[in-house]
């Protein structure tokens, strides 16, 4: 995740890099950088999560086409959760505090954010995997212990999410991302 904000702050304009020489101002930039960092970050992680949100609800209107309506509420809890999610993630506030909020965020604790940041990414194919179980399991008897098992990896995503801002505020740990 570093290297995303080595991308942002290497391509400051000369202007930038002139002013980051002014005390006080490098700070700013840094800010900056960090903000614009987490927003392309965040966008990333909604549109990866936005791609098995489409494929959940494709899997719906396979149900329906199917006639596996008992299904379908299943199903919809997990959609329910993903959806959550990304709307999250989307409409959170960028950044990290600025100089006069009251949460800072220390260089280590902003790693730790970073490396959560990181493993959302990597709850993303544990996503993937977890519909493409359900896709497989259309018609079987594998079906609900498939949707069952997507609908914990959904709740696990949210969750993992909710331990960002505790990250940013200094408490919890990082979760483990199971294979």
């Amino acid at each position: 995740m570093s290297d995303l904000f080595d991308q942002v702050t290497g391509d400051m304009d000369i202007v930038k890099k002139l002013m980051s020489k002014i005390p006080g101002f490098s700070g700013y930039i840094e800010r900056s950088n960090r903000r614009n960092a987490d927003k392309i970050l965040r966008e990333f992680i909604a549109n990866r999560y936005e791609e098995e949100y489409r494929r959940i609800s494709g899997l719906q209107r396979e149900l329906v086409a199917n006639l596996e309506l008992d299904f379908l509420d299943d199903i919809e809890a997990a959609s329910i959760k993903v959806r959550q999610f990304i709307d999250r993630v989307r409409t959170a506030a960028y950044g990290y505090s600025g100089f006069f909020d009251a949460v800072k965020v220390d260089e280590d604790r902003l790693a730790s954010v970073y490396k959560h940041d990181e493993m959302l990414l990597d709850m993303g194919d544990e996503l993937s995997r977890a519909v493409d179980n359900v896709e497989t399991s259309i018609g079987t008897e594998g079906l609900p212990a498939s949707i069952r098992h997507l609908t914990a990896v959904s709740q696990s995503v949210l969750d993992a999410y909710n331990k960002r801002a505790e990250l940013l505020m200094g408490g919890g740990e990082t979760p483990a991302v199971s294979q």
